[in-house]
């Protein structure tokens, strides 16, 4: 039988789409509950104006928009499992689930109660603990549960609410009924994605977007802001936030980043922070910097090593005693992952009547629960398909309710919408392929909220950046080094790949084909007992040697050096611009593309364009990051990899076995993009002098060793300590190598091609050079980076069994 179509809706231009989905209705689900169409086949309020709008764009428009989705996607990175860069697919459907007024007025009631019922049982359960004691609890499940972390009670000052922040997993029954799923509340994610959502919704379909008549996200996002800063025991007026996360392994950490962007606090992990006198600290540049507030993004037993799960790498020792003695707040309280328990949904109505004397408004979903239907496109945008939806949606205190504890309803917020994704209830959210935004109607057009709040009162400037927190500053570091490392070997195999090309398939060698598989440490050539190592006989064996430089097989592959550059780059996203991490993105699907079966004009153009994507990327950076001590340290590492990878080149051209001096020089030039440079000043002729002072002392060319020294040296002397009249391991380190530099004997070096001493003197200023910067690396990371040694706990904090 299939499902009565409305006259009103074959009056649309949506007629089409529609007629479709009721058909599919009508396929043996006729009656069960639609998130889009009611019992009689009408439209529920708030639905007509968005399949208009996406009905007159057409199949060929709607597929546009949603390549333009996933393309925003990709570009910010929005990715679920960012550790092992899985490509899973993610799609957000252009239709959004919308939600009346109405129906989302008895779920937020519903939501407000749920979060009042679980901070009275939280109270209970790490307090009096009255309720084990009067059979209203599941005294032995609990007990015998690992979510109750006995070193908890009592733990939750008094004055301070233990759920600051709830997540709750619902879904919509075939008779309308909203039934949670479970509740999160341990390290409630989704909000950054809800709301990152909404902001590519409003790019992609900008005309739907503002012609809606939705409640925004940002409004809850700045009350969540301040219900964070209240609830700081010291430095109310500007209190330390910071957001502390599992780190770039966590599939979220895209998430915990955007977050702590959008909400403007410091993201931490756990070796970032310490404890010294009930007070947590967060190690910075500019030494420790107490914390006030500490958003969690880890679950309750990882959070401290000392007390809680001993073998955990991603919390702080000492956290817990902290929190006892006001020394700072955690949102939420450690201990609440028990309120998570499947076991207490059966207890939960009796529970409501007890502690708050209502009736539970919101039951849970159970194995015999039916969820209602809602629509979502196809993969072509073509039609309309029923499915299931999960949704989470987000409860916060309000800022005044803080040190009240008030429970009225004006006492919370609930985000205006949240984070849907299609699959049978209960599904995980980072297993299902494809999201929606939630879109909940309002009565009247809802006001702009800027994501930067109005100041409440004086603040003090600031500049020097002081307060960056070391490890960032060691990534920022890692991210130069590596990108440069990427860049120097790309620059070599892009000519290695020009001398390949060139080349008689028939010849036996090339030597300077044979010098360049050397510098890139290709391992291609014979063992030849004790003595030479003869190139490899053949075209074809260089040839697969070079492409395989583009498998993620090899250590010292593209893909191997670009992973280690992501790596860095991730541990940094709060610290990057939008449009420096879009570049990261783009190089990541340029680097996804590669693989051994490219044809060598085709790795030689890769080359190309991922050595002008990485100068894209530090251009950027320069461009757009505060020069303060995040960015010096970036630098830092660019400049010291580069002058590393040259003073090596410079001594290969001395000690290359099979074509050494002369025949190097100018793959030297063209591998350090100094070629133009050279023949601009001495036409076309090869001089090794005049090679030597462009690329040694020649200050004003950014790619010789006598300006990076100087760039170096610059960079070093604004560090934090460098204003301290002693001279530190990494300024002596440097002063050795500027005066090995400035105190060569050029006269000697002048007659590169005709003596053998000279030779011997040019080797042994690089030599000079090389030992102390090689060096460099350990002392600026022993001054300035922090490594804690990972906390153990010696002995077990649990009781006997």
């Amino acid at each position: 039988m299939t499902a009565p179509v409305s006259p009103t809706l074959l009056g649309l231009g949506s007629a089409g789409l529609i007629e479709d989905y009721l058909n599919q209705l009508g396929e043996g689900q006729l009656g069960v509950a639609d998130a889009m169409v009611d019992r009689h086949g009408q439209l529920r309020p708030g639905w007509e104006s968005l399949l208009g709008s996406l009905e007159s764009l057409g199949p060929e428009g709607r597929l546009q928009q949603h390549e333009e989705i996933q393309r925003l996607l990709g570009e910010n990175g929005v990715i679920f499992n960012m550790h092992d860069d899985a490509r899973r697919s993610w799609r957000l459907d252009p239709l959004p689930w919308v939600i009346d007024h109405a129906q989302w007025q008895a779920l937020e009631l519903g939501l407000i109660q749920r979060t009042r019922l679980l901070n009275a049982l939280f109270d209970d359960i790490y307090g009096a603990r009255s309720l084990f004691d009067s059979g209203l609890l599941p005294t032995q499940a609990l007990l015998a549960s690992p979510l109750l972390l006995l070193p908890c009670h009592g733990s939750q000052p008094s004055d301070r609410p233990a759920i600051s922040f709830h997540g709750v997993d619902v879904i919509q029954d075939t008779e309308g009924q909203w039934r949670v799923i479970g509740d999160r509340l341990q390290a409630p994610s989704g909000t950054g994605f809800s709301l990152e959502n909404r902001i590519l919704m409003a790019r992609a379909l900008p005309e739907m977007y503002r012609n809606a008549p939705l409640k925004r996200l940002a409004g809850f996002l700045d009350n969540y802001h301040r219900t964070l800063t209240a609830l700081a025991y010291q430095h109310r007026d500007n209190p330390n936030v910071v957001l502390l996360t599992p780190g770039p392994s966590s599939p979220r950490y895209f998430e915990h980043a955007y977050l702590a962007n959008y909400l403007n606090i410091d993201l931490a992990e756990g070796q970032d922070l310490v404890v010294r006198d009930s007070q947590l600290w967060l190690r910075t540049l500019g030494g420790l910097q107490p914390v006030d507030v500490v958003l969690r993004h880890c679950d309750d037993a990882y959070c401290d090593p000392l007390e809680l799960r001993g073998d955990s790498q991603l919390g702080v020792p000492g956290l817990l005693q902290a929190t006892r003695a006001s020394g700072v707040a955690i949102s939420n309280a450690l201990g609440v992952g028990i309120l998570e328990s499947p076991e207490l949904a059966d207890y939960l109505p009796a529970l409501c009547e007890h502690l708050l004397g209502e009736k539970l408004l919101l039951p849970t979903a159970d194995a015999t629960t039916q969820p209602a239907t809602a629509p979502i496109f196809d993969s072509n945008m073509q039609r309309l398909s029923p499915t299931t939806l999960n949704l989470r949606c987000f409860i916060t205190r309000s800022a005044r309710s803080i040190t009240t504890l008030g429970q009225q309803l004006s006492d919370y917020h609930v985000m205006p919408g949240g984070l849907a994704w299609v699959g049978p209830p209960g599904t995980p959210s980072l297993s299902s392929p494809i999201v929606k935004d939630v879109w909940v109607t309002a009565n009247t057009p809802q006001p702009h909220v800027s994501q930067l709040r109005q100041a409440r009162g004086p603040v003090v400037a600031t500049r020097d950046g002081t307060d960056l927190p070391s490890r960032v500053a060691e990534s920022l570091f890692w991210l130069g080094r590596y990108g440069e490392r990427l860049d120097a070997r790309a620059r070599l195999l892009r000519e290695a790949l020009m001398r390949l090309m060139e080349i008689d398939q028939d010849e036996i060698a090339d030597q300077l084909l044979d010098e360049l598989l050397i510098a890139l440490e290709i391992t291609t050539l014979n063992e030849d007992g004790e003595g030479a190592k003869p190139p490899l006989a053949g075209f074809v064996q260089k040839r697969a040697a070079l492409l395989a430089q583009f498998d993620d097989t090899d250590a010292q592959a593209l893909q191997a050096l670009f992973d280690q550059l992501l790596r860095n780059a991730r541990s940094v996203r709060d610290h990057l611009g939008d449009d420096s991490w879009r570049v990261i993105n783009q190089l990541r699907q340029r680097v996804s593309a590669f693989n051994s079966s490219l044809g060598a004009s085709a790795a030689r153009r890769a080359c190309e364009g991922l050595s002008a994507q990485i100068a894209a990327f530090f251009g950027l950076c320069n461009e757009t990051m505060p020069h303060h001590y995040g960015w010096r340290f970036m630098d830092i590492g660019r400049f010291l990899d580069r002058v590393l990878g040259l003073l090596s080149l410079l001594k290969l051209t001395l000690n290359a076995p099979h074509s050494p001096g002369l025949a190097l020089w100018e793959v030297v030039l063209a591998t350090t993009d100094n070629f133009t440079a050279y023949r601009r000043r001495y036409r076309s002729e090869l001089h090794p002098e005049a090679i030597l002072d462009l690329l040694l002392f020649d200050e004003t060319n950014p790619r010789s060793v006598g300006y990076m020294l100087k760039r170096l040296e610059r960079q070093m002397n604004r560090l934090p300590g460098s204003s301290s009249p002693y001279r530190n391991a990494e300024r002596r380190l440097l002063i050795q190598a500027n005066a090995a530099l400035h105190l060569a004997d050029i006269d000697r070096l002048n007659h590169l091609t005709d003596t053998p001493e000279a030779q011997e003197a040019l080797e042994q200023l690089l030599d000079q050079l090389i030992d102390p910067l090689t060096a460099l690396s350990d002392a600026i990371s022993h001054s300035h980076f922090s490594h804690v040694e990972r906390p153990r706990q010696l002995v077990s904090m649990e009781p006997d069994a």
